[in-house]
């Protein structure tokens, strides 16, 4: 990765050459499957999703564009549900949320999870079960707390004392009882983007177990009138490609897990292993599939429950990249091509696409790396290192760092990333006054709008002045 620089990783040393995992492809035509959703075809060049060539659904509905795979999102919810047997799977909807998906999850059977009153709301109009939704969140508002009991949620992870102080008033005032979990931190930091591991212990979630915190908050819960205790809650991170941080986890939650039934005579029934499976967005990945991770969650908390001489607790977790995330793709329109010099006489290719940023703000967040393939035509011509960048006022307007692309991609030209289900949604932003793109999920050669495109209008909606 290339050293810092204070105005950010495109201006740093070794920023001008592509990584080492990057290999020049024989067929810049082609795909790799491994990165796309599974109706993902490339016939003579033109690149098609769930039946519909993506040059058609630009012509119909404008670009840039987010193209949900319906066929494909629902097998993926559906593998976690039939992988773990005797689970509960939430589908973490902070990755991307709308009415229309969160029907196709009930649909298959899933659980919500929610961490907003937003997010809540959304849960809300699409009619769906509330007791299959949990609310999770670091800082939920009294106006929160009250619309999650007054709809019956199935329950609350609580992540502070003064939440748990809220509660406890609250479910006084309305005579309702709260089904509560704990959210702790185990002091397992995952292998992945410092912003995005939240296990470790400086970070803002959960009560921490080796302090002492977290077997006070479960006392603490215990003892309150109307609250009910379910279980203990984990999350170590995100975009997690092995188990080993699960495991080590798994066997601190669960060593509490037993001093809770030892020391205050209460055996809780439930336990959360949260989520932050990973995917393949580009060919360095190599994401487990649901039932692999299944068979290795399952042995992990079975070895350690045995090993404590305590019954196994209902399990439950919560995929929402590894659902949502190769589910879609983004499909966008260049506007300009230049040709960049690079050390030792090379030179990279700058694509510049009608989106960026405001669409996909991970590429700068979080230095994450994309994927992307020539949408709409065949070519002959060789592959060269070439650049997505966005239309933004940023240098750091990124897309894709670095992809082989073929070399007379040109003004007009469609390029499509795959993998952007996750966060680029749910994460974008009116930046430079731009547009928020619609999402568009595909079957069988059909559209229908899951997030119709925003206008000025919208836009300009909330501008009171004069």
């Amino acid at each position: 990765m290339p050293t810092s620089h204070p105005s950010g990783w495109a201006h740093a040393d070794g920023a001008l050459r592509g990584p080492a995992w990057l290999r020049e492809p024989s067929d810049p035509n082609e795909i790799v499957a491994l990165l796309w959703s599974s109706t993902a075809e490339k016939t003579d060049g033109v690149l098609s999703v769930g039946g519909l060539s993506l040059p058609d659904l630009v012509e119909q509905v404008g670009s840039p564009a987010y193209v949900l795979d319906e066929v494909d999102f629902r097998a993926r919810a559906r593998a976690f549900k039939d992988a773990f047997v005797g689970y509960d799977v939430f589908y973490a909807g902070k990755a991307f949320l709308s009415t229309t998906t969160v029907r196709w999850l009930d649909e298959e059977g899933l659980h919500l999870d929610v961490c907003s009153g937003g997010e809540l709301s959304v849960a809300e109009r699409a009619g769906f079960p509330m007791a299959r939704v949990g609310f999770h969140g670091n800082n939920k508002t009294e106006g929160e707390l009250v619309r999650a009991l007054e709809l019956g949620v199935g329950r609350i992870i609580v992540d502070s004392l003064h939440e748990i102080e809220r509660l406890e008033q609250l479910t006084t005032e309305l005579g309702r009882t709260a089904r509560v979990m704990i959210r702790v931190t185990a002091g397992v930091e995952a292998h992945t983007h410092e912003y995005i591991a939240t296990a470790h212990e400086d970070q803002k979630f959960g009560f921490s177990i080796t302090s002492g915190d977290a077997f006070a908050a479960v006392r603490r819960v215990h003892e309150a009138p109307g609250l009910e205790l379910r279980g203990l809650h984990s999350h170590i991170g995100s975009q997690i490609f092995d188990s080993s941080g699960f495991e080590v986890a798994a066997r601190r939650v669960l060593a509490l897990h037993h001093r809770v039934r030892d020391e205050i005579g209460l055996d809780m029934p439930e336990m959360d292993l949260g989520g932050g499976f990973g995917i393949a967005y580009t060919t360095q990945d190599d994401p487990r599939a649901p039932h692999q991770l299944a068979a290795e969650l399952s042995r992990i908390v079975e070895h350690e429950c045995r090993s404590l001489g305590i019954a196994e607790p209902r399990l439950s977790i919560e995929p929402g990249r590894a659902i949502v995330g190769p589910a879609m793709c983004t499909v966008y329109t260049v506007g300009t091509v230049k040709k960049v010099a690079l050390d030792g006489g090379a030179q990279r290719l700058y694509v510049s696409v009608d989106g960026g940023m405001s669409d996909n703000i991970r590429t700068a967040l979080y230095d994450a790396d994309y994927s992307a393939t020539l949408a709409n035509r065949a070519s002959s011509a060789t592959a060269t290192l070439s650049r997505v960048v966005g239309k933004h006022c940023e240098a750091g307007d990124i897309v894709v760092k670095d992809e082989f692309l073929p070399a007379d991609v040109a003004p007009g030209d469609m390029v499509a990333v795959p993998g952007t289900g996750a966060y680029c949604r749910s994460m974008a932003s009116n930046y430079n006054h731009a547009l928020r793109p619609p999402v568009i999920a595909v079957r069988d050669g059909k559209i229908s709008v899951v997030l119709r495109r925003e206008t000025e209008d919208d836009l300009l909606a909330t501008d009171v002045g004069a």
